[in-house]
């Protein structure tokens, strides 16, 4: 039987193009499953209540996070019939929604449901001896994060600026371009740190970035080139590793669906430290951007040791991350 409906739900609203207060539920036939970065598509064919024939585009995460939680390329094939589950679009008339879950005759499916799926294994819970190695971030974090975000003091031209933005043609993601710290720091992507002699690099799967941090004593460059993840050269104070960074280039929305640019002073400051039994790396950030913010942003983020996960990363596919913007 096929049916089709709204239903309410509670959730996090953030500023996308997906309405997070209701859910789209409904039958239907596979009939596209595109496994590209950085979003998976799966195009399902649907009756109405009146008869009539639809296909909704069903967008979700990046190959990496979907493998992690069970999926692969072939996990839906055309022809196969599904229970959606989706957060729809806010453009009522576009038939496009944010997955929650789908479920085939065999197993249901849902992105993101690997976070700390194994904190009673044995090797889940392996101790870092130092913040080298692969790191995730817990499941609601990221959500913490933006309700944060979405109460940040703005200036005058901030609020401008917001107020101007759209994600359907201003994201920068939809380029392929990545967002900078401290968003990134929220990535559901994992991070691996590599420590070097005269500096540490972290990896972060989403679009293969590599940010550097100099360990070496120099100071920021004056006059010194603008790069997307900024400037950055790190201290320790006793345990902990402090990071500053400047020089960030101008980017439209720095924080994911905000709106809110990285001005020319943007600065961010963290400090990373590792817990005593280390499974868990604790990081403070403060973000300072005078242009745009009457006062710093501060918040606190915690990244868990996953040695069981191997960093897969992703190319970014330009007609891909463009495609929402098409809609």
């Amino acid at each position: 039987m096929i049916f089709w409906g709204i239903t309410p739900t509670h959730g996090h609203h953030s500023a996308t193009i997906f309405d997070r207060t209701t859910v789209a539920a409904f039958h239907g036939i596979v009939t596209r499953f595109t496994w590209t970065n950085p979003h998976v598509y799966i195009h399902v064919e649907t009756k109405t209540e009146d008869g009539e024939l639809i296909e909704w585009e069903i967008e979700t995460d990046a190959t990496p996070i979907l493998t992690r939680s069970g999926w692969t390329s072939e996990s839906l094939t055309p022809g196969d019939q599904v229970l959606v589950r989706a957060y729809p679009d806010k453009r009522t008339e576009k038939k496009h929604a944010l997955l929650i879950s789908i479920a085939t005759e065999n197993e249901t499916l849902a992105a993101r449901s690997y976070f700390l799926r194994k904190t009673d294994d044995a090797v889940s819970r392996a101790s870092a001896s130092d913040m080298s190695g692969v790191w995730e971030l817990g499941f609601s974090d990221f959500r913490e994060f933006y309700e944060a975000w979405a109460k940040a003091k703005l200036t005058d031209k901030g609020i401008a600026s917001q107020t101007n933005y759209t994600v359907l043609s201003g994201s920068p993601q939809a380029k392929c371009i990545a967002i900078p710290t401290p968003a990134s720091l929220f990535s559901p992507n994992l991070n691996e740190m590599v420590i070097n002699e005269n500096s540490i690099l972290i990896r972060n799967e989403r679009f293969n970035v590599e940010r550097a941090i100099y360990t070496d004593g120099r100071d920021h460059p004056e006059n010194g080139g603008r790069s997307n993840q900024g400037h950055s050269i790190g201290r320790w104070e006793g345990d902990t590793l402090v990071v500053d960074t400047t020089l960030f280039e101008p980017h439209r929305s720095p924080v994911i669906g905000s709106g809110v640019p990285s001005g020319p002073d943007k600065h961010v400051t963290e400090r990373f430290t590792l817990r005593e039994d280390g499974t868990q790396l604790h990081i403070d950030y403060v973000l300072e951007d005078p242009e745009h913010l009457e006062e710093p942003f501060v918040g606190k983020v915690i990244w868990h040791y996953a040695p069981h996960f191997s960093m897969l990363g992703f190319d970014c596919n330009p007609e891909n991350a463009s495609r929402f913007t098409l809609n």
